[in-house]
Formats: C-alpha cells, structure tokens, sequence
C-alpha cells in the first residue's frame, strides 16, 4: 500500500476539503486533531501516524555509527542516515540520485511479487549493507535501486552506480561477500558476481531460463510461507555461494488474467507455478559453486521428491566451514538439521527435531564459535518440546548439553551471543504473551534445574525490537506500547541504561488516538476493546463491530502502539460503534498447546471462539444483541463468512477481504501443515469450507478481491458466490480489477473504506 508523492498531496487536499465542509469555515487545530471529524481518507494513510521511526537499523562495521532508513516529512519515501556515536550528530548519509528511487513504477513484475511476498511499502530507498572496511578501502554501503546498486563511500558527498541495471533485466537480490569485496545477486535466473575493486562481472549459474528453473532465487513458498526470502549464501571466507536451484515443471501453471486491462494477449495474463494442496511442490536442489565460478558441487539432497525432506527450510555456514540446511517433511511433524561437506556434497545428519503437532520454523539457529571444554563447533538451538520455544546449547555432533531457558513463556528470537563472556541475548515473552523485551541468560549454565530466570534488559511494558553491536557493549532499543509509538534509544548491554535517545516522536502525535482497553476474556483469551465516547453517544450497550484475523502466527492483541492506530477500528468508534478485536484459540505467542487448538479444525475453534467473545460482550451489557458485524481480510476474510454463516443469531452482517473459502485451494506448505492432506482428511476439508455452511446465511455479506491476487486467488471469492447464488442467498461484491492481495492505489484504497463503511452503516 504504497503512496506516491502526488498521492500524498492527493490525500491531504481530500482531508482539508473536509475540513472545509463541516461549517464552512477552518476549523480550530485542536478540532482538527480530534476525533470529530474523522475523514475516511485517513484510514488509509501511510505510514500510520507514530510509525516513520527509523527503521532497518545497523551498526557500521566499527560499531562508530548506527545507520538508519527515515523520512522528514513522515512519508513512505526513506533516505539513509546515520547518527555519530562520537559526535552525536545524525547526517543524511545517502538519497538516490536526483530524489528519486524506487517506486512502484520501476520495478519488474518479478520485483513488485517480491514486494508483495514481503508486505513492503517503502519507496524511495527499501534496504542496504554495510560494506566490511579493507585495508585500501574506505567503510561503506551499497544500496540496492531499480537503476542498480550505488557503492557509497562514507565520509564522501557523492555516490557511484557500480552495477547498472534495466528494467527488462533487474539484479535481484544483491548481497555482499563477508570480505565487502565481491556483490552476489541474480538476474535473468541466474546467480551472478560482481567484483568492487575489478569491476569484473560473471555469470556462476548456466541452464535456468527456458527450463523452468531457476538458480538463486528463493521460490514462491519460501517467500510467501517460510520466511525464507533469498536463495543463496555467502560462504564466511567469501570464496564459495551455496544456492538453490528451483525446479518448478512439475507444479501445473495458475492464470490470472488482468480483466481491467484494454489490451489482450500475454499483457493481459500471467501464469504462476502456485502449489495447491495436496498437489506437487517446486524440487529444489542444494549446489556449492565457487565465487570464481567453476563447476558446481551439489549437496546430497533435492527437497520435493521425499515426502520426508518436502521443503528446504534454512541454510547457514558454520564458522568451520561446513554447510547446515534445516529440511521439514510434507507434513511439518519433522525437521533435520543436516551437515553437508562443500568439497563433496556428502551429508551427514545432525539433529531430528519431532512434533505430532507440527514443528514451526524459527531463526534461532545460531552457530557458536567457542572452545570451552573442546567444543567448538556447537550451536544454540531452539524446541518447543516443552510446549514453548525455548533454547538449547548443543555440540558439533549434535548431542543436546542442556537448556539455556525454560518456563511456560517463549523465546522469540536470538538477538545475539558473547561467546568470551558466556552470554547468550534473546527477546522472548517472559513479562507476559502481550510484550516482548530484551533479556539475557548463561551460555554455559551448570544445568541444575530449575535454571535461573533470564535477566531482562529492556525497561517498562510493551514491545521491544533491538539490534546488538559488534562489540556486545550497547544496543539499539525501539519501544512503543499502547500509550506511546515508537520511540528509538541506544542502551548499554550491561544493564539496559539509556546512553542516548536517538529518536522520539513529537508531543502532539502520542495525544490523538485513545488507546483500546486489553482484556482478558473467559481466563485464556486477550482482546482489545475500543468504546465510543460515552459523552457524544451515550452509554452502553452500542452497535459493534468485530475486527477479526485469528489465523495461526499471528498476534492481532498486544501492548502496543500499532493497535492504538488501528485507523479503522479508531474511525469506527468515532462514529458511535464499539469495536472489538480478539485474539482466539490458533494465534500465536501463547504456545504449542494454544496454537495446536485449530489443527485439523479451521474455521471451526477459530469461530467459536468469536462468537464467545461476542456473547461475552452481550453479557456485560456492551454490545448490542442483534446488531453486531464483523469484518476481516485474508485470513481474517475467510473467518468473517464463516462466522456470519455460522452463527446467524450473534452476527448481523460480515465484510470478508480476499477470503480463503476452500482450503483445497490454497497452497500446499499453510495448508497442510494445518488441515493435513486434502485427500485423508476430506470431511475436515468440507467442514472447514465456507461454502459447507452458506445453507445457514441470513445476514449480510459483502466479498471484496482483486482480481489479479496471486496469493489468495479471486477463484476463492468466485466459488463461494456460486454456492450463494445455489442457496438463492443475497450477497454483496466489491472487486478491484487491478490490485492484488490488498490494494494499493490511493483511489482504491479509499474507495473500499467508504464502501465498508457505508455497508456497516446500512446494515447495523
């Protein structure tokens, strides 16, 4: 949902026209500020108010400066700055020639679905890397742009395009060699390198294009689902790429065609190799060329033939050298950590992690470089066979030495490791479900249960996101809560003390939005609860609206500042609606036995659950019987109709975004992991699909989709209105000719807002 500079300027003369409107005249600031007058234009503003903090935050090589992306004028278009630790000065350190930079309109169609896959909105400049300091070099950056990759010396006033690139041949992907000497990236499907100090490009990869193949780049489900984003890796002595080749002939084509457009042929249609459930994945290979180029060495292992090696999950060099892939089964119940030898390709098998459940892929992998006790060579791992996910220290064989954290609370991530000291840096959720904050624990416990709790570093409530320096004495801390957006200070490691603050928002942009009220419902459910202004519309019971997502790894209810500026939910309380949003059995950062709730059984808990805390609402006397909706997208689409066909007597009406309303068709790696395969478990397929229950139906539904959605297809939305039109059911439909999985056009964006809001008005 990006918006350009002349969308921006669009967006606000549409607010000050309704400024206008309300008496004739200008209103006072303070009018303006309020909630009064809420223009639905302003749902669809971003960046949501409080968040143009600085992002994409790095230490320089020498830990002397900490580099961020920032806009001044608070819009979606970033420049590169840096804050000086010694002067304290913070500097623009690099805009894209000429102001430009990336933009929706430059990009490749290959570049605007990565976009996608990665929910980026960024413009202007999306992402660099530090460049490691040689000898004969000066520190710097490169930034990867649509016109190619900018080297940017620091300290220098202008910057040099060192690797061109044309939008009929975009490099994607670049990264640098540990050594900064050398650029892999991948164009035309081929993995490539580029040489910085010779200017020498060659092509490592031959055989992809035309064979529906491709080396280097990571494939559609490991985008979309695995959170795996690259398809290559730099070796740690910069000699050797590790890559996958992507073969995807065996998964049948997918076409969307571009309804909208005038023209015909293949500028009106684009095939995708998208596997559905219960279908054949892409097989992909594991090979090892070296950055001088050469024959490829490949791994003994091509995921996609083995149901018992489906998906590869992770790769990472250890510090020795040798290559680790993580490999999960078809039905996500194991995972392998292998060791491959890079001279041979030979494996041998490290770890096997097992869960009747599923296992969830994580990062937390963390090779070790230590000698204590003669072992070098181990690594931090992490399980969730206590129920919760929490780290373990094993040796190079793989032999588990003991826990570094324990207790009904999950580690999030590894933030990092002081392997001298013995300390091992991880966020996690110790201080409750709803935060997450900075702690620390003993690397090399003594392992006498129970173990001592991890010491936190991070102050207050709320949500934490850190970046650790080299040297492990300092840290990066951006906080926000429900009562304050993000806010950016530099820490000491040692005890969390503020060396500095680096970035706070102004006075005023804390001061607009009142904060929804976080409850705890039935003893085990979080929800969040945004009332009206009982002055202006009286006091309870209120029309409400249900603000649903409740699909699994995901958190919807949380202290913090992004559900203060849940826009909609603010826009609807605005006008005298109580909104309510609540976080069912199935969603994340609660724990195995939580999540595993829905296993089998979408649309099914999930439902129930929403409809309880409705019930809840009507016993408290804050929501009124008979006149309550809901609305959600994708995921939260999909439980919106099942909701509103299922529960006719507690849901009135329903908005569902882009809904999943078959599970048979959407993509293999979600939905198995979930429901299983289509084919054992048919009953739980037909149950957990919408159109099972359309029979039911006596509210009002209105389906929103773009018609060139890759992710959930416009197919979803096409079968549930044949079921309704069968059922002799009245439905409503918004489509979006040009958007894909969630529009991003100005125009269309505050077109859907006034259409929603207009079906909730009517209809409640």
């Amino acid at each position: 949902m990006q918006t350009t500079s002349s969308e921006a300027a669009e967006l606000e003369e549409r607010k000050q026209k309704k400024v206008r409107r309300t008496n004739g005249e200008m209103p006072a600031r303070d009018e303006i500020n309020g909630l009064d007058d809420f223009p639905v234009e302003e749902i669809v503003q971003h960046p949501l108010p409080g968040y143009a903090a600085p992002s994409s935050i790095s230490f320089s090589p020498d830990d002397g400066l900490i580099t961020y992306l920032f806009s001044p004028d608070n819009s979606l278009r970033r420049n590169i700055y840096a804050f000086d630790l010694l002067s304290g000065r913070h500097e623009l350190v690099f805009g894209p020639p000429g102001g430009g930079g990336l933009d929706e309109g430059n990009l490749s169609e290959e570049e605007k679905l990565r976009r996608e896959r990665a929910r980026e909105r960024g413009l202007g400049v999306t992402r660099y890397e530090w460049r490691a300091k040689t000898a004969s070099e000066k520190p710097g950056i490169i930034v990867p742009l649509p016109a190619g990759v900018f080297l940017h010396e620091i300290g220098s006033s202008e910057s040099e395009i060192k690797l061109p690139a044309g939008p009929s041949s975009p490099i994607i992907d670049p990264h640098l060699s540990p050594d900064g000497n050398l650029l892999a990236f991948v164009q035309d499907d081929e993995l490539h390198v580029y040489g910085l100090l010779s200017g020498e490009q060659k092509q490592l990869t031959f055989g992809a294009r035309g064979n529906a193949k491709t080396h280097g780049l990571a494939e559609y489900i490991a985008q979309e689902e695995m959170d795996r984003k690259t398809g290559f890796w730099w070796s740690p002595d910069s000699k050797l790429i590790a890559f996958t080749e992507v073969d995807s002939s065996k998964v049948p084509l997918f076409r969307i065609m571009h309804q909208g457009k005038p023209s015909l042929g293949g500028a009106a249609e684009e095939d995708h190799a998208y596997p559905f459930a219960g279908s054949s994945n892409v097989t992909v290979r594991l090979g090892i060329v070296a950055a001088a180029g050469g024959q490829v060495t490949w791994m003994d292992l091509t995921c996609g033939e083995d149901p018992e090696e489906e998906y590869l999950a992770r790769v990472n060099w250890a510090p020795d050298g040798g290559l680790l892939a993580q490999v999960l089964n078809r039905a996500h119940t194991q995972l392998k950590l292998l060791r491959f030898d890079p001279g041979t390709g030979q494996r041998e098998e490290v770890l096997v992690e097992q869960n009747e459940t599923w296992v969830n892929l994580h990062d937390c992998f963390t090779p070790l470089e230590w000698g204590r006790e003669n072992r070098a060579g181990g690594f931090i791992w992490a399980s969730e066979k206590t129920g919760f996910r929490h780290l373990y220290l094993h040796d190079r064989s793989g032999a588990c030495l003991g826990p570094l954290t324990e207790g009904d609370w999950m580690v999030e991530q590894v933030a990092g490791v002081n392997d001298k000291a013995g300390i091992v840096y991880f966020t996690g959720t110790a201080d409750g479900p709803l935060e997450s904050h900075l702690y620390c624990a003993e690397l090399f416990p003594d392992w006498a249960l129970p173990l001592p709790a991890p010491r936190r570093l991070t102050p207050g409530k709320g949500r934490h996101a850190v970046v650790l320096d080299h040297g492990m004495q300092q840290f990066v801390d951006v906080h926000d809560s429900i009562d304050s957006p993000p806010a950016v200070a530099l820490r000491s490691l040692s005890d969390g003390t503020v060396i500095t603050t680096l970035y706070e928002q102004p006075p005023a942009s804390s001061q607009r939005f009142q904060p929804p009220e976080i409850i705890r419902v039935n003893g085990d459910l979080y929800g969040a609860l945004y009332r009206p202004d009982a002055e202006r519309f009286g006091p309870p019971p209120y029309k409400t609206v249900v603000s649903v997502y409740g699909g699994p790894c995901v958190q919807t209810v949380s202290d913090s500042w992004i559900s203060t500026v849940d826009m909609r939910a603010q826009f609807f309380r605005s006008k005298g609606f109580l909104v309510w949003k609540m976080d069912n059995r199935g969603t994340a950062r609660r724990g195995m036995k939580f999540e595993g709730e829905g296993k089998y059984r979408l649309g099914v808990v999930d439902a129930e659950d929403q409809r309880a805390g409705v019930e809840w609402l009507v016993r408290l006397g804050l929501a009124r019987p008979g006149e309550v909706g809901i609305y959600g997208w994708s995921y939260g689409g999909y439980l919106a109709a099942m909701t509103v066909a299922r529960f006719p007597e507690t849901f009135r009406c329903a908005v569902a975004g882009a809904p999943v309303t078959a599970w048979d068709g959407y993509d293999t790696f979600y939905t198995e992991k979930y429901m299983g395969l289509p084919k054992e478990k048919e009953r739980e397929y037909r149950e957990s699909s919408v159109m099972a229950h359309v029979g039911l139906l006596q509210g009002k539904l209105m389906l929103v989709h773009g018609m060139i959605d890759e992710n959930v297809h416009f197919r979803h939305t096409a079968r549930l209105v044949n079921a309704l039109i069968s059922a002799g059911k009245p439905y409503e439909l918004l489509l979006f000719p040009d958007e894909r999985h969630m529009p991003r056009r100005l125009t269309d964006r505050i077109y859907m807002e006034q259409r929603i809001w207009d079906f909730f008005r009517h209809n409640l």
